[in-house]
């Protein structure tokens, strides 16, 4: 029998005799052809029903312009397809510089998308692609939630000049108020 010392890493040759013992103790062998052994065929591929799901009900939400439930101290964030995530986190740290701001306060709902609008439109115009836009946290809004903040966050969203937008720093207004980044005009 053939032994392998352990500080020697080479492996030494088998004993004619340790062969001759392992077809002893196995007995007579039959070899197989290999066009005769048993061949599995593969399974289809595996559909991601879920994750397809998931995508028809953004793409129908999206176009439905279904409203999200939001609570008061539900941060919001959203950058538009193709833009780097790093941007959402330094919008997060505050690290653009805000060149307006717009304070949604005491509007209702209506005049408060045409306001939205015009202000992003005037602040592109201006050169002005950082700005700030106050809607509150909805404490006062009841069991509506808060509205505002609703309509804020739909609005940004359907809009292709916003890249990307994200709650402002707590010392900024913190979940009642959105840093957001506008394309160049």
């Amino acid at each position: 029998m053939s032994r392998r010392d352990p500080k020697n890493t080479e492996a030494t040759p088998p004993d004619p005799g340790d062969a001759r013992l392992f077809r002893d103790a196995v007995g007579p062998v039959r070899r197989l052809r290999d066009d005769a052994a048993e061949r599995r065929v593969p399974p289809p591929p595996p559909v991601p029903r879920q994750t397809l799901a998931d995508a028809q009900a953004v793409a129908r939400e999206s176009l439905q312009g279904q409203e999200k439930d939001f609570d008061w101290g539900d941060p919001l964030r959203y950058s538009a397809e193709g833009v780097s995530p790093d941007v959402l986190r330094k919008l997060g740290r505050g690290e653009f510089s805000v060149s307006d701001e717009f304070d949604l306060h005491h509007l209702d709902a209506r005049t408060a998308k045409a306001a939205i609008a015009r202000f992003l439109n005037e602040s592109r115009k201006a050169g002005r692609l950082c700005v700030r836009i106050i809607h509150g946290k909805g404490l006062r809004s009841g069991n509506e939630g808060p509205v505002l903040k609703r309509l804020t966050d739909q609005v940004l969203r359907q809009r292709g000049d916003v890249l990307a937008f994200r709650s402002a720093r707590p010392a900024d207004g913190g979940t009642g108020a959105v840093v957001v980044l506008l394309r160049r005009a």
